[in-house]
């Protein structure tokens, strides 16, 4: 049995496509084989300290207050200094935890301060193998963007990549971002992936019924959705404006929260649409499946994507996606026009243009042939390729076991 040590900057309950991710993996690898440690955030003050949830034993640190936010723009003081804090306090725990437990490696969640944590680890015990694996859809020059800091510390940054025994990268888009930062090492790329016996088994009619009376959905209705977190770069503002272009039946329902809601709720007056706007709040990820099989057209004309899993949930769900030609998306999505070649999963828009939004959703609104095909292919190719089934097999055999044996 070896021993792996996580180094994730959040964790369930606070939860992304990388906090799902890294639990459906670890929930499918057999603990005879590995047992799995995190060392993560506490954010909360109802949060235990230490906790096993699935196949992990979570170590939570830092500060806490009641009740937080969880993003970068609502972070209060004390959780930005554990944020800030956390590459040294998270090294301090790891050296504490591997003194009694002696990993096997490490896997840092993505090129952030929790990576920082794991290169330090690195310098001190560099006979056990460093995994990172990256998720965000970021450039490297958005990242400088974003945060400046890295500019000034631009040395250090590129040790996260440099350092690594292996580097996983969910998209060949993200693979090719290792290589600018000069990494030479080993590259393997496996996506994320979905339930697909949970999303594509049928919801009680009971339950739908519930749903479509809970956000007034009448017959003739059609109903456009998104997961997301309620930041711009997911380009739900071009949804909410591409109303303006749609028949008055189709309104559009946001599923989860963020530092723009408001900002969004505000796009929707100016736009005149905001009674076809409907904003459900955080839904728990257990719940998304029934929310799929209510509307009809699942859209998200991102800016920027490292992968996207509420595509690949669409595809399960069996609810026509469109989507943008960025990131990681034009791995799994092909459209039916510029695609030819593949069997069609989705229709792409243009990014930032909310006329091209419409279009594409009108696409499917005028053609149920059109609609039914792609939604048969994105099925089968979210079973054959993306269940999490077999991404934690991949995991298993082309990640943990080669750096353990």
């Amino acid at each position: 049995m070896k021993r792996i040590l996580i180094f994730s900057l959040t964790y369930h309950p606070f939860v992304g496509g990388a906090e799902v991710a890294i639990k459906e993996i670890t929930d499918r690898i057999d603990p005879a084989d590995y047992q799995f440690d995190m060392i993560t955030l506490r954010f909360d003050a109802k949060l235990p300290e230490v906790e096993k949830i699935g196949n992990i034993t979570v170590y939570r640190i830092g500060d806490v207050v009641e009740n937080p936010k969880v993003s970068d723009r609502a972070l209060p003081p004390a959780l930005k200094r554990a944020k800030l804090l956390f590459p040294f306090t998270s090294f301090w725990k790891a050296l504490s935890l591997h003194r009694e437990k002696k990993y096997d490696m490490t896997w840092a969640m993505m090129a952030n301060y929790a990576a920082f944590g794991a290169l330090l680890f690195k310098y001190t015990h560099p006979s056990v193998p460093y995994y990172l694996e990256l998720q965000d859809g970021n450039s490297l020059a958005q990242v400088q963007s974003r945060q400046p800091i890295l500019k000034a510390m631009w040395f250090f940054y590129r040790r996260l990549y440099l350092k690594a025994d292996l580097i996983k990268a969910i998209s060949t888009f993200i693979e090719k971002l290792t290589r600018e930062v000069g990494y030479t090492g080993p590259v393997v790329v496996i996506p994320n992936a979905v339930d697909t016996e949970k999303f594509s088994a049928p919801v009680e009619g009971e339950l739908l019924w519930e749903l479509k009376n809970k956000y007034g959905k009448q017959h003739g209705d059609v109903y456009l959705f998104t997961a997301s977190r309620l930041v711009l770069s997911r380009g739900i503002e071009d949804v909410i404006r591409a109303l303006t272009y749609l028949p008055e039946n189709v309104r559009f329902l946001i599923a989860g929260d963020g530092e723009d809601r408001d900002m969004l709720r505000d796009i929707a007056k100016e736009a005149g649409v905001d009674e076809r706007v409907i904003f459900a709040g955080h839904i728990d990820h257990s719940e998304l499946p029934a929310y799929f099989k209510m509307c009809d057209v699942f859209v998200r004309p991102s800016i920027i994507e490292g992968f996207g899993n509420a595509f690949v949930e669409a595809y399960a769900a069996g609810i026509p996606v469109v989507a943008t030609p960025v990131g990681g998306i034009v791995d799994f999505l092909f459209d039916p026009w510029k695609d030819p070649e593949y069997p069609s999963t989705g229709i792409f828009c243009n990014v930032r243009n909310p006329e091209s939004v419409a279009k594409a959703v009108r696409a499917y609104l005028d053609d149920p042939a059109l609609t039914a095909t792609i939604v048969k292919n994105a099925r089968v190719l979210a079973i054959e390729k993306y269940d999490w089934n077999i991404i934690a097999k991949d995991m298993k055999t082309q990640v943990f076991d080669t750096l353990t044996q």
